[in-house]
Formats: structure tokens, sequence, C-alpha cells
């Protein structure tokens, strides 16, 4: 309350101090307040900090189990899974809590998590999946692809499995889950599969999730699946499979996902490392969730048969919005890698990479746009993808035999593409390394080796150099 005075200066003098009072005392809150939050933060079993991006998992009730309580035996040879199960349903049935599985080989066939969820791996502790198909659960195809993906009808489901979920940390001491992919890499193979192999851990229509300090090796299928899920932190993973005879086992694959960071990690897989998905032709298309606000960082990848990055070739319901920052790829058949084809839809566009090297690869940037394999018939084959606004800076490498492939056409061109601060050193002198079919798009300042002569030429202070005339001009040369 503002007392009354004849004197106009006290009674202004008077109210300052009120005003003063009372923000001084929101301060004094605030700062208790987001001291408080920091503390809490820092007690927490995980200890993830507060002041950056990453998913933010609350547990309700922390309510601590061990495998073993359940029955579990880490021989190698009992089988599991029932005592997985029985253990997520006792967190689910209190409200939320940490499900340790510790040192030992732990058999099992395919579970589920629960919402508000730590699962921990400890040291020592290895997740092996069993090999008999009879204990896969069959599962209703995504509804972005249409059927299976390598058959009609449903698929296998993943080893580790969660959908509608909030809250969950996939996390350990290193602790492993192993697919035992090999026995369904020969079925596959030798075509005595009738449905789609399954993921290692698949988590679908899910948010606030973390998976970290953990290795994942030898997926049957695709490795780690995010599938519509938002706000995903993914960092300090080791995920392996045998770089031949290891057909698509992607490392991670994003699809249709918002907001996630993938940091921090060593991928060395069968296919793709990393590949940012969304969706396949018509059935993308009409389910219409893109792939967008994801970052990747700090990561090392190897794909002898295919990319250390992929985006597509299944993009019908877009991508926008990824960075690209501090990539090492090695002894790989492509580094960065975005495939697309006539009835895809869809877009990509706004993808930037910073400081990528790449040692020993066969071609270092490629865009392709007849990648041509469709869900089935009934895709629009005048459904043209876009792709626009792609930019790298900072490229450098050794024993590179094509550094830049951009094969964009005459429905599917490619445009707002932009090269800077790149060097590459290339295992054989010969013309056309930097090959262009319909790109428009821009170098700054000098690179190597030099550009096609589809693009604009800058100098470093950006200031148009050369305007160029031949966007549509085409010197792809595939003999190299």
């Amino acid at each position: 309350m503002v007392e009354v005075s004849s004197s106009g200066a006290r009674s202004q003098l008077h109210r300052l101090w009120v005003v003063s009072s009372h923000n001084a005392l929101l301060i004094s809150l605030w700062i208790v307040g987001l001291v408080s939050v920091f503390l809490w933060q820092r007690r927490s079993p995980e200890g993830f900090g507060f002041f950056r991006w990453t998913a933010s998992p609350t547990v309700v009730e922390w309510a601590e189990v061990d495998l073993r309580e359940f029955g579990a035996v880490g021989d190698g040879v009992t089988v599991n899974t029932v005592a997985f199960e029985n253990a997520v349903m006792e967190i689910a049935r209190k409200g939320g809590g940490k499900l340790t599985v510790p040192r030992g080989k732990w058999l099992t066939g395919p579970f589920n998590l629960t919402s508000n969820m730590i699962f921990f791996l400890d040291e020592g502790a290895e997740i092996l999946a069993i090999e008999d198909e009879t204990h896969w659960p069959l599962m209703p195809p995504l509804p972005s692809y249409g059927y299976g993906r390598e058959h009609r009808g449903p698929r296998y489901g993943s080893l580790i499995h969660g959908q509608n979920l909030k809250n969950v940390i996939i996390t350990g001491n290193n602790g492993t889950i192993n697919g035992q992919g090999k026995s369904w890499w020969a079925r596959y193979r030798q075509k005595l599969l009738n449905y789609t192999r399954g993921p290692l851990v698949q988590l679908l229509w899910s948010r606030d999730i973390i998976i970290s300090n953990i290795t994942l090796r030898d997926s049957p299928f695709w490795t780690l699946h995010p599938y519509d899920c938002k706000n995903v932190t993914i960092s300090n993973m080791t995920i392996l499979a045998p770089v031949l005879g290891a057909p698509n086992t992607d490392g991670i694959d994003p699809d249709s996902c918002e907001d996630m960071v993938i940091e921090n990690c060593f991928i060395c897989v069968g296919d793709d490392g990393i590949a940012i998905k969304s969706g396949w032709d018509q059935y993308g298309i009409a389910y219409g969730r893109p792939s967008t606000n994801i970052v990747i960082r700090n990561v090392t990848l190897r794909s002898v048969v295919s990319a250390g990055v992929s985006i597509g070739s299944e993009m019908s319901g877009g991508v926008s919005n990824v960075t690209l920052e501090n990539l090492h790829v090695w002894d790989s058949r492509r580094a960065v890698r975005i495939k697309t084809a006539p009835g895809r839809g869809g877009y990509v566009r706004d993808i930037s990479c910073h400081n990528m090297s790449l040692t020993r690869v066969r071609i270092g940037i490629v865009i392709k746009t007849d990648y041509n394999e469709h869900a089935d018939t009934a895709f629009d084959p005048k459904a043209f993808p876009v792709i626009e606004n792609v930019s790298f800076i900072g490229v450098y490498g050794e024993d590179v035999r094509v550094p830049v492939r951009l094969h964009g056409s005459d429905k599917i061109p490619v445009k707002g593409i932009s090269f800077r601060d790149m060097s590459v050193g290339v295992t054989r002198k010969r013309q056309h390394t930097f090959q262009c079919s319909f790109v428009e798009g821009r170098v700054i300042g000098p690179i190597s080796p030099p550009p096609c002569e589809n693009l604009d030429i800058y100098d470093e202070q950006e200031r148009l150099v050369k305007r160029s005339i031949s966007q549509n001009s085409t010197d792809i040369d595939y003999d190299l």
C-alpha cells in the first residue's frame, strides 16, 4: 500500500521503493527456484544438464528394481522374456522407476518398455535377442510405409519396443544390446522370411526420450528406429554390425521425428550409418509427418556399402532443418547422400553441413533423384519431390574418388545448393571429379577440386564473380 503525502517528491520516492522491493522479491524467488532445479538435476541419477537442448524425462516415482528379482538368469541360455515383461509391469504399476540389468548374458525375446522409466544396462550386461523367429510377434505395417518394407502384410516387431510413451531413458555403463542378427541375415538372403525383419530398438509415437551410453550391435534390420517421436536425444552410443553381409542394418533411422539430437556416437554398420526418413511414396504423403529440427554432431561413421548420413530415400513426408556438424566419415562408399525419385513427393530443404572430414571415401557428397524403389505400383509418378537450400561449409578429405556428384533432373532440379571452404584430395587427377546435372547454386571463395560449371562463382566476400549459364548441363560420369 502506497502512503499519500503532500510532498510529490516524497510520494514518488516511496512508490519507487515499493516497486523496487517487489522486483527484488521476484528476482530472489526466481533465483532460489532456478538453483533448486539445478541442484535437483545434479542429484538426478543420470545427471543430465539443464542448460542445453535435450530431452528431460521426469520419473514420477523411483521404484528401483533388479532384473534378477523376477527370476532372470544371466547365463546366455535361459530365456528371460517373462522376467523382463514382469519387471516392466512392476514399474508401470508403481507409476515409474528404474530397471537395472546387471552383469551377465540375458537371453530374451521381444518385450515392451513403459513410460516414466529408466532402463539401465550395467557394465558387462549384454541382452541377447532370441534367434527363433517364432518368438518375435507380428505387428501391423507402419502407416507411412503401407506394408512391412521388405514384404507385404505385417512385419516382425522389435526386440525392445515402445509406443505412446513419455519420459523414457535407455542408458547404462556401456552395456550391450545384441540382436544376434547373423541368422536373420542368412534367412533374408536365402528368401526364407515371409515378413520384414524387425529393428533392434523401436519407439513409436513417443516423446521425451534419452538413449545414451550403451552399445547396440548386430541388429536383424535397422538398429535404432524412432518413429513419429518428438524431443529425442541420442548420445554417446556405439552401434556396430559387419560392414559386409549384414543387409539393411542402418545405425539410427529418425523417421518422421521432430526435435532430435544425435551426438558423440561411433557407428560402423552394414548400411547407412544414419538415415533420416519420413515415409514412402503415397503412404508417406498421406501420413504427412516430416522429419524436422534434427541436429547430428560429433559423429564418426563408416558404411562400406552405403552412406555415412543419408536423407531418404523414403522422405515423402518431407525433411527440413537438419544440421550436420563435425562429422568424420571413413572407409565408406559415400559420406552424405540425399536420395529420392519421382513418385516420392515431399521435400528436402534447409540442410546444412559444417565441418566434415572424409578419409578413403568413394564419393563424398551425393544427391540422387532417380532412386526408383517404390512401395507398389499405386504411386503417383508425377509426385515430384523438391530439393532446395542445401549448404556445405568446411569439407576436407583425402583419398576421395569423386568429391561431389549432384544428379538433379529436369523434373527434380537441385536448387539453392552452396559450397564454401572445401579442400578434398582426390585419388586420381581427372576431369569431372565435381559432377553436376540440373543444379542451381553457388560456390563461395576458392574450393578444391574446381566446381562444375552449373554453379555461380562468388568471391570470399560473397560478391558475384561469374554467373552460370549452364545450370542444366550434365557431366555425370558413373565410370568414376
